[in-house]
């Protein structure tokens, strides 16, 4: 673990340090995610089977029982616990309230030379989404990534999942089916994003892929962005808490703690004005490793990745939250709308000492896909408008194309584009006499 501070001289070299540390796994996949996408695209169904037993361990007779029916997912829910079900459903309620906030209003401008001018928002055809299956299974995820694509509109929502040995995860599939997701399928890893993207025998290729996954998942998007859009390349999970000395040190911990759990490479990282906070958080950081059942997880997190930071006052903590670009923020000081104001990049921030991170992992209702690695400085967490997209329009009445016209054709003849000029020069003067058509050609010509 880091410590830093303000005050030290060799501060600043420290702390570009800190935001310069790779926290990516050094393994090169490309060459290997290239190949099997090569394969889904070259051969389609029988690709997807001859991976699904290779890596999942178990074999579909056919293509079909890679499609999960309404009868299993229907056992599923009724396998699940009713206060889990209940649970599900107030996430879901929730996230669905916040995201149809966000549906955007359709522009119509009239302008007084004679134009309209217009923005048109409409649903993408077909989303494509991963859900993690292997080493973890997050519902969560589901409901974060489905419910946006259903609220903006979209018809047809496929959910991808892996299912080692065969077993399917029966509140993912809950949650799938609370959410409104329209297929499911039994593919995981690089196929399942290749297969989503180029379409195959049995699944057809959506407009868009999101959602988290492994270094192959993540590869795999990369190299068929173009083909479709995707929602990001993410990173590692990331908190930065601010916390002055009113605060609650063991709560702080366990807040850090709840990042650190994610995987070895997650980053937690606290900013205090209070050496002596800063020193009983690390104490209550390791009182806590000992009894949490990730701790292995949480403890290789915190003594690689993790920081304390001492600052001088809060002006510093704020430029240095800007520099660090958290994905997730905890700002937890006497007034924390005030600090928050002068914040300007995190991809989320949780105000006060009751609004914990966790707490919008699951159930306050925005997104909790969000940027990792710096990126909140220019991107965003997902939203409607990623399952959106904007068309504009123009109307023009002959008055209106005179009026503005002629500054065209000026602009395309400067630039020598001679057709253009004139697609729009002949145009002009609309209630000139027309021209007299062309002779016609010479018998025989």
């Amino acid at each position: 673990m880091i410590r830093l501070s303000t005050a030290d001289a060799g501060f600043e070299a420290g702390f570009r340090a800190l935001l310069d540390s790779a926290r990516e796994t050094t393994a090169k996949v490309d060459a290997a995610v290239a190949g099997i996408i090569a394969a889904v695209r070259e051969q389609g169904d029988a690709a997807l089977l001859e991976m699904t037993a290779r890596y999942d361990r178990w074999q579909p007779a056919t293509a079909a029982a890679l499609r999960v029916t309404e009868a299993e997912i229907d056992a599923a829910r009724a396998a699940c616990a009713p206060e889990l079900l209940d649970a599900l459903d107030l996430a879901a309620t929730r996230i669905e309230r916040f995201h149809a906030a966000q549906l955007p209003r359709d522009v119509e401008l009239d302008d007084p030379l004679g134009l309209t001018l217009g923005l048109r928002w409409g649903a993408i055809d077909a989303v494509g989404l991963y859900v993690p299956g292997g080493k973890a299974a997050y519902p969560s995820s589901v409901l974060m990534n489905a419910i946006p694509a259903r609220v903006a509109g979209v018809p047809r929502i496929a959910i991808c999942v892996p299912t080692p040995d065969g077993a399917l995860n029966n509140l993912v599939l809950a949650a799938a089916h609370r959410a409104g997701v329209t297929e499911i399928w039994r593919v995981g890893g690089a196929q399942a994003i290749a297969a989503l993207a180029w379409g195959t025998e049995s699944i057809a290729a959506v407009d868009r892929v999101a959602g988290p996954g492994n270094a192959y998942v993540a590869e795999a998007k990369r190299q068929v962005f173009g083909r479709v859009g995707i929602d990001s390349i993410a990173g590692p999970s990331e908190v930065v808490v601010l916390a002055d000395a009113s605060q609650n040190p063991r709560l702080i911990a366990m807040d850090l703690l709840a990042q650190a759990e994610h995987d070895e490479s997650a980053q937690s990282i606290l900013i205090t004005t209070s050496a002596q906070m800063a020193n009983a958080v690390e104490h209550a950081v390791e009182e806590a490793l000992l009894s949490l059942p990730r701790a292995a997880i949480a403890g290789e997190s915190w003594r690689r990745h993790g920081a304390v930071i001492v600052v001088r006052d809060w002006e510093e903590g704020a430029a240095l939250t800007d520099r660090l670009a958290p994905e997730h923020l905890q700002v937890m000081v006497s007034d924390p709308a005030a600090l928050f104001a002068r914040i300007r990049h995190a991809g989320a921030a949780f105000l006060g000492p009751h609004c914990p991170e966790a707490l919008g992992d699951y159930i306050a209702g925005p997104n909790h896909v969000l940027p990792t690695g710096r990126t909140a400085r220019f991107a965003s967490g997902l939203s409607v408008f990623d399952f959106l997209k904007r068309t504009t329009w123009v109307s023009a009445e002959a008055r209106g194309l005179d009026a503005i016209g002629p500054a065209a054709v000026a602009l395309a003849e400067a630039e020598g584009l001679t057709a253009h000029a004139r697609s729009i020069a002949m145009r002009l003067g609309q209630n000139a006499a027309p021209a007299a058509p062309p002779a016609s050609p010479p018998d025989g010509a």
